[in-house]
């Protein structure tokens, strides 16, 4: 397949600011009033005073040059998950299949037009948010069954277009979970539908690896632990291997996974992942917050270890977790387990300066201390910590030699504050809307908050539009199918004019 991405412009370019974030001696340093200069999509300088010549010369005043973050569970359709923030428990509220609609027939509730559409606007919201590498997930609940090659044909012309640096695959699985006339809560197979998709899964992967350039990779995702067979398991990781690309699988998320897991076979996730084989330095799991030691398992064992040992990185999505009362317990202790950690936002915006935040907090809260966790290990696990989890170390940092993946964080919004030091400033007041310039590869994808051929206002009135029809429809694939003000509530009643339209 032939996707072109944007031209570079020509020559060397210089950026300066208050603070640059370099890296060196494989750390993050920072340089006051530091430089970096890039050329055919490579940083060639970081320090002070370059002595080279250079085609164009931009200084970005009072901000924090740095690297792009790379989000490993980056949301890629509407947010439903949002839904839910009130409205519990998700059985009853339409998250999970309720046997009536599996029997009618689970259809599409979007067309590949709409599909389409959702790619390119949460790709742009992704850049306006200073991600530079994104691993795009969407949720399956709205779909026949998994995610089609065809959407991700038009996800990979998104990606090329907008500039983005995607990692791309569609979900596919061999299981649903149902919610039966009782209200149990069982798996139900196609264990051949699975492995189709998995076959074109594959096919796209050869297709697809390297495209427009380099800024397009690919992975293979299925789509939870709970929802896959032992089969489709192994050929996922044998063809991982054979492919030598991401495999991302979510897993030890939530307690009916960890337990339908348990008695289907009778041992933990990460157990029964390293009996199958599954577990490789390719393997990406968000969001290992329900594993054996924390508050909700009783079962001993070693499920860190498990994922340690293997070399499997652990995709810390805080902000999604914090708000369903999850969370690892803790980050530091992670770390000093060994265990490898990168980001996801896995929500729409996907501020992932905000799940910094969330993160650090959660991480002293559940630790009880303010030591548990500094700045810099949060703003570590995003950028060189998913960079690291892909095997590029290219990525995530800003050294000679590595793509040039560059975001502009303005510090001298009305909110900012005083500046106490940038990588703590940006924790404490940063949101993604002071992301103002992103530079992907070499080429300027958003300059002053604008991309290129987007209508921000225009599209956020699309997807408005298309998060609407579905939620519409959420009684036909909700337990009992009640009425939406049923299946969702009110903060406080609301008083309508009797003439509105």
């Amino acid at each position: 397949m032939t996707l072109q991405a944007a031209k570079r412009p020509e020559g060397r370019i210089l950026l300066t600011a208050r603070w640059l974030v370099g890296h060196a001696q494989g750390r993050h340093r920072l340089y006051e009033n530091g430089e970096i200069v890039f050329e055919d999509g490579e940083v060639v300088f970081t320090g002070h005073r370059f002595p080279g010549e250079v085609a164009r010369r931009i200084d970005y005043g009072n901000a924090v040059i740095g690297p792009g973050f790379v989000d490993l569970d980056a949301l890629s359709d509407l947010d439903t998950t949002i839904l839910a923030y009130d409205n519990q428990p998700a059985w009853k509220k339409g998250r999970v299949w309720p046997r009536s609609y599996l029997e009618a027939g689970p259809y599409e509730m979007y067309s590949r037009e709409e599909l389409a559409f959702q790619k390119k606007h949460a790709f742009a919201t992704l850049i306006r948010n200073g991600i530079t590498t994104a691993l795009p997930i969407a949720s399956l609940f709205y779909r026949a069954w998994g995610e089609t090659v065809e959407e991700f044909e038009d996800a990979a012309e998104a990606a090329a277009t907008l500039g983005l640096r995607a990692y791309l695959g569609p979900g596919y699985r061999t299981g649903n979970q149902l919610v039966e006339a009782d209200g149990r809560i069982v798996t139900y197979y196609d264990e051949e539908r699975g492995l189709a998709e998995l076959d074109g899964a594959i096919d796209f992967c050869k297709r697809h690896e390297g495209v427009a350039g380099g800024l397009i990779r690919t992975m293979l995702a299925p789509d939870r632990i709970e929802t896959s067979t032992a089969e489709l398991l192994r050929r996922t990781a044998a063809a991982g291997r054979d492919l030598d690309v991401p495999v991302r699988l979510h897993c030890c998320q939530s307690k009916i996974e960890y337990d339908l897991v348990l008695a289907q076979h009778g041992m933990s996730p990460p157990e029964w992942l390293a009996s199958l084989g599954f577990l490789g330095e390719r393997c990406l799991l968000p969001h290992g917050t329900v594993v054996s030691g924390s508050r909700l398992v009783e079962r001993p064992g070693h499920d860190l270890e498990i994922i340690r040992d293997a070399g499997a990185a652990i995709v810390h999505c805080p902000l999604v977790s914090g708000r369903h009362g999850n969370a690892i317990d803790h980050f530091g202790r992670y770390r000093a387990l060994g265990l490898k950690i990168g980001m996801g936002t896995d929500t729409s915006p996907p501020d992932m300066i905000m799940n910094l935040q969330v993160g650090m907090i959660l991480a002293r809260t559940m630790a009880g201390s303010a030591t548990a966790v500094r700045s810099e290990d949060y703003y570590d696990a995003a950028t060189v910590g998913g960079a690291d989890a892909l095997g590029r170390p290219d990525l995530g940092r800003l050294q000679p030699g590595a793509r040039a993946d560059i975001t502009v964080f303005a510090l001298d919004r009305p909110h900012s504050g005083q500046v106490i030091d940038p990588i703590q400033t940006m924790l404490l007041t940063g949101h993604g809307r002071d992301v103002s310039t992103v530079i992907i590869d070499g080429r300027f994808v958003m300059q002053d908050r604008v991309i290129p051929g987007i209508d921000e206002a225009a599209d956020n009135a699309r997807a408005q539009k298309q998060f609407d029809d579905v939620m519409a429809r959420y009684p036909q694939r909700t337990f009992g199918n009640p009425p939406m003000s049923e299946i969702f509530s009110s903060s406080y009643v609301v008083e309508r004019r009797e003439d509105a339209a």
